[in-house]
């Protein structure tokens, strides 16, 4: 392996002593605008060579061990490099790692959902969801295992979602969000909510999981902070407001995995540093929120 996450600061831990492992899944099938996914995780594996070793607030998760495994292989379509991450995903949980998806597109999160279901009970873990889309279509130009899908496949599962970020819409998604009973504080109103008195109270409902996934698709930036991904989009979240929300909402539970989708690489580089900073920055909190 010729790079692994943060290999400017530590060596690339093994698998059984390492707290996170990072799966890089450089999936690119569905893309709907521009592409670039495939390409994704390792920009974003190189950009950290770039970041200190501490997060402010949450010290330095790098010394927990950081194990990065090889890519997986995507060449033989989108169904089995899935049920291959899906490998990965419980070879983490079986040595007591978080696990860390890094894509590609975010038809990658379709392989946590193995994941959720059979090594925790029903109900035990819920997604949240930064987006700007709600990825709640049946299907996606006739594919269920689209981007556009993915968190169709959550809900069908039986696994409860919460979204952040969104402001995009379909009638068929916000039927889907009726249906499931989907919570969501989306993108107008974290921007009112933000003018008048702030982020300070919100939180996820009582009810929710105290386990969580978090699935950060980088859309749910603002187009002048993202624009390297398939779709760029204004009205977005900026820096300190996803990590005050990524506080706020996390705020009581226990994060058991991530994943950081959808960043396709383009002309510029800070936009791939800005995911590797999210991405260590999430690390951080998820090794105290353990």
């Amino acid at each position: 392996m010729e790079h692994w996450f943060l290999d400017s600061e530590f060596p690339n831990s093994e698998m059984d002593k390492a707290r996170f492992h990072v799966i890089p899944f450089p999936l690119e099938a569905s893309v709907s605008y521009e592409g670039g996914t495939a390409f994704g995780p390792e920009a974003l594996i190189r950009a950290s060579s770039q970041l200190e070793q501490l997060v402010e607030g949450y010290g330095n998760p790098g010394l927990l061990g950081i194990h990065t495994t090889e890519a997986v292989p995507t060449d033989e379509g989108p169904a089995v490099a899935i049920q291959r991450a899906q490998a990965l995903l419980k070879q983490a949980y079986a040595c007591k790692a978080i696990p860390v998806m890094l894509g590609g597109e975010h038809s990658i999160s379709n392989a946590a959902i193995a994941l959720l279901k059979d090594c925790y009970a029903e109900g035990e873990v819920g997604v949240l969801q930064f987006d700007a889309h709600m990825d709640l279509r049946f299907a996606y130009e006739g594919n269920p295992l689209s981007h556009a899908s993915v968190m169709r496949r959550m809900v069908e599962a039986g696994i409860p979602l919460f979204q952040v970020g969104i402001r995009n819409y379909s009638e068929e998604e916000q039927q889907a969000r009726i249906q499931y009973k989907i919570g969501h504080y989306d993108a107008s109103f974290l921007y009112t909510k933000q003018r008048v008195d702030g982020f300070g109270s919100l939180a996820l409902p009582q009810d929710f999981p105290k386990k969580l996934y978090i699935s950060f698709d980088v859309d749910a930036f603002d187009a002048s902070l993202m624009s390297a991904t398939g779709t760029p989009d204004p009205g977005g979240l900026f820096w300190w407001d996803s990590i005050v929300l990524l506080q706020q909402l996390t705020e009581g539970r226990t994060i058991i995995g991530f994943d950081v989708v959808e960043l396709a690489v383009n002309q510029l580089h800070h936009p791939s540093y800005t995911a590797s900073k999210l991405t260590y920055f999430l690390m951080g909190l998820s090794s105290k929120r353990y």
